[in-house]
């Protein structure tokens, strides 16, 4: 029999999480923490990381690595009010590096926090009545939702239902409350986990709920989905979604992008149960020896889609009912004003890989800091890292809209189509698994697509562009139409041919190329399609029919 991973040593002898936290911030000889609590840290909503940008100069130095903390938040579909904005704002100057993170989980993240002022930072997320508990780690992370929840009731229902999801799938241990916020320890009571039980899942888990025509959420990209059906205006229920995952390992055939299956329809007093089911089937039979072979979507493969749904309605104690008929037209946000059924408004503006910062774009921290002393609605974060001011009333969007103007929040109303959608996670300096650069080249490598596609006649064609690090797929890569996927410093994986629903992988084009041969590649493909695409098509689309990349080549099962 094979032996379980380290981390779920790790985990067994954590007593609910807490291992020896305690103990480790509390040494001051160092600015890293232990090496169990290295993994015991991410379930309570952090990550240890170093300055990658000065590691060497460092090491020449005969000093530890730089470390510091990134801390995500546990939001449920992303919203916030101005009160909890401001609340982060100031912990951002305070404690991190100034700047605050939207994340493609529709959370959001500071970086750069020492260990000296950790427990601080977790103390005041807390004071504003948001939390880090099982933002990272082996459980359900922050539950998705549609990003713009109040433009109809049917996503306000969404947006509820994404609050009772994560509730109910949180872990709990007091652990958190005892290492953070000074809690004591309730003496002679027995403390479980009904859920997760003593180890947690053999791997991360992801949800989210969607609701049609608009897939923000990528939700076959999650492990567990569900997508919003109404019907006479009224959401009756959901479609259920399993099996979707986007990391991989370069290298290994063994590791792969999965498409979420679509397999029966629940009603919406079924949520709970079903998602209960899914979870603890993964807690139960996920892999536990490799850890990256644990995600479900291994465990659907290796015993089988039919086994799984056989699960859960052995666990729920009912059947699923046949899916029903929905449609997808788009994955992307609808940037500027957007009128909600009752009357208010709600303006999505574009945050450039989630990072709102002051900076040569504009004052966009100071500016939102502004809109949020005077914003009588609330914030929303969007799953592709912008920002929707919500709830505002049509009085108000006259000193809304100047705001934006003053600090350049406008960037939506003035850039292309490829620059406004394009995705691309942290990587350098700080994410301890970057291979090349992201976020910090998204902006210039922008550019050169747009001059590219101008070049061709395509300057306002509509294209998802996405960028990540490495192969964990963290800014969904393997969704996009054209993606860069980091393979050593300066060079990457070039992929084609997702599609703009968010409905199908793409694949690999070329593999460990620089820049200058990426955009030859680009310079060439998009020659092609301009030449010979079809009216309406999308480059993704071309891709495939083309036979840029081949048909066939990427994993996972077809979407309903």
């Amino acid at each position: 029999m094979a032996e379980f991973s380290p981390v779920e040593r790790i985990k067994a002898g954590s007593r609910l999480l807490r291992g020896t936290l305690t103990e480790s911030l509390g040494d001051t000889i160092t600015g890293g923490l232990r090496e169990d609590d290295l993994t015991l840290i991410k379930f309570h909503g952090s990550y240890q990381q170093d300055d990658r940008d000065v590691r060497e100069e460092r090491r020449r130095q005969k000093l530890e690595p730089a470390y510091s903390f990134m801390i995500r938040t546990r939001l449920p579909g992303g919203v916030c009010t101005p009160a909890q904005w401001l609340a982060l704002d100031e912990i951002a100057r305070r404690y991190a590096n100034g700047t605050l993170r939207i994340t493609t989980r529709q959370a959001f993240q500071f970086h750069g926090v020492v260990k000296t002022e950790l427990k601080a930072t977790m103390a005041a997320i807390n004071a504003s009545l948001i939390d880090t508990i099982a933002a990272c780690g082996d459980v359900n992370r922050n539950v998705l939702a549609s990003a713009n929840p109040v433009e109809s009731r049917a996503h306000a229902l969404a947006y509820e239902w994404a609050k009772r999801l994560s509730e109910f799938l949180l872990p709990r241990t007091r652990a958190y409350h005892e290492i953070w916020l000074d809690g004591e320890q309730i003496a002679g009571t027995e403390e479980v986990e009904p859920i997760y039980g003593p180890t947690y899942l053999p791997r991360k888990f992801k949800a989210a709920i969607a609701v049609p025509p608009i897939n923000d959420v990528d939700v076959f990209a999650q492990d567990l989905g569900f997508i919003a059906i109404v019907e006479a205006g009224e959401l009756v229920g959901f479609n259920l979604t399993v099996g979707g995952g986007l990391g991989a390992t370069h290298g290994d055939p063994t590791t792969y992008p999965r498409i979420a299956d679509v397999v029966g329809f629940v009603r919406p007093e079924q949520l709970l149960a079903v998602a209960e089911a899914v979870v603890t089937t993964q807690r139960d039979f996920g892999n536990r020896e490799t850890r990256k072979h644990a995600r479900l979507k291994y465990t659907i493969d290796t015993h089988g889609l039919d086994w799984f749904v056989g699960e859960i309605t052995r666990r729920t104690g009912f059947a699923l009912e046949p899916a029903r008929p929905f449609e997808f037209t788009s994955s992307g946000d609808r940037f500027g004003w957007i009128e909600g059924h009752d009357g208010r408004w709600h303006l999505t503006l574009r945050v450039s890989a989630g990072r709102v910062a002051d900076g040569p774009q504009g004052s966009h921290l100071t500016g939102l800091r502004e809109i949020a002393r005077l914003h009588r609605g609330d914030f929303r974060l969007t799953p592709n890292q912008n920002l929707i001011i919500a709830n505002v009333a049509p009085s108000e969007r006259q000193f809304i809209d100047a705001l934006v103007v003053r600090h350049g929040l406008d960037a939506h109303a003035r850039a292309t189509p490829v620059r406004r959608d394009a995705l691309a996670c942290v990587a350098l300096p700080t994410c301890p698994l970057a291979m090349a650069e992201a976020e910090r080249y998204l902006p210039d490598f922008s550019a050169k697509v747009e001059g590219v596609l101008a070049r061709h006649g395509l300057r306002d064609q509509p294209l998802v562009l996405r960028i990540t690090g490495c192969p964990n797929g963290c800014a969904r890569p393997y969704l996009a139409e054209v993606a860069l996927i980091g393979k050593a410093p300066g060079r990457y994986n070039l992929y084609f041919g997702g599609d703009a629903r968010g409905q199908r992988l793409n694949a690999l084009y070329l593999e460990n190329v620089d820049e200058a041969g990426i955009l030859a590649a680009l310079d060439d493909a998009f020659g092609r399609f301009a030449a010979g695409r079809e009216p309406g098509e999308r480059f993704g689309d071309y891709a495939w029919r083309a036979g840029l990349v081949a048909a066939g080549t990427t994993s996972g099962a077809a979407v309903a």
